[in-house]
């Protein structure tokens, strides 16, 4: 019976070393091959950063399509409008025609200007 408990163990044991030593192997791995792409695909993630980091401005809850272009150059208008896709912004066309872009994310913040200075204007 002892030999039987050992053995059961000691597989047990085996098993748990095993299966620990291929976590960390696969975990670092991933990491690896994280770096890689974001590597590979750096102007594209940066650009997108960038483009955050501009409609994410405390004062300005939109940005003109032409502002980004100028600060985000070097791509084409389809390119830099999935560019701003990806960082979460959605795009508005103001009454003027000209093409505006906020980021999804700060929606509730304009919809709370927008009110602020509604009642601002009838005061």
């Amino acid at each position: 019976m002892e030999a039987a408990l050992w053995s059961t163990l000691s597989a047990l044991l085996g098993a748990l070393v095993g299966g620990g030593i291929s976590y960390l192997l696969n975990r670092q791995q991933f990491q690896n091959q994280l770096r890689v792409l974001q590597e590979q695909h750096k102007v594209e993630y940066m650009a997108e950063e960038t483009a955050r980091h501009f409609l994410g401005h405390k004062s300005f809850t939109d940005r003109s399509f032409e502002t980004l272009r100028n600060h985000l150059g070097g791509f084409t208008d389809d390119e830099l409008r999935k560019i701003l896709v990806r960082a979460g912004a959605i795009r508005i066309y103001r009454a003027d025609g000209t093409e505006w872009w906020r980021l999804l994310s700060r929606m509730e913040e304009f919809i709370e200007r927008k009110q602020l200075d509604q009642i601002a204007r009838e005061i």
